[in-house]
């Protein structure tokens, strides 16, 4: 069963045993994470959700938490030397998919 899931935005489709990368969620390693939002669920048979599926979850554990790659935001005016080059990197959750309830 494939199930397609909403976390801070965006929509990961994910089946058990799966390991995501998601947005920080708050918890230490070995913590147990639901993703209650689930907008769809296929497998012997399809539901969509308006805009969720009522009742469905999808249960999973926390790997690790960490922080991603650095991307490199700049700046830049022609013609008047101004330069400005700033970096980021995100707080990441790496999730295990543990069960599917639909």
């Amino acid at each position: 069963m494939t199930v397609v899931i909403e976390t801070s935005g965006k929509q990961y489709q994910v089946s058990k045993g799966d390991e995501i990368l998601v947005n920080k969620v708050e918890g230490n390693p070995g913590d147990a994470v639901i993703f209650d939002r689930v907008i769809l669920v296929y497998g012997d048979k399809t539901s969509i959700g308006t805009p969720y599926i009522a009742g469905a979850k999808v249960v999973g554990k926390i790997v690790s938490q960490g922080r991603g790659k650095k991307i490199i935001v700049g700046k830049f005016k022609r013609r008047k030397g101004y330069h400005k080059k700033q970096g980021h990197r995100q707080y990441l959750t790496r999730v295990t998919i543990e069960d599917i309830q639909a």
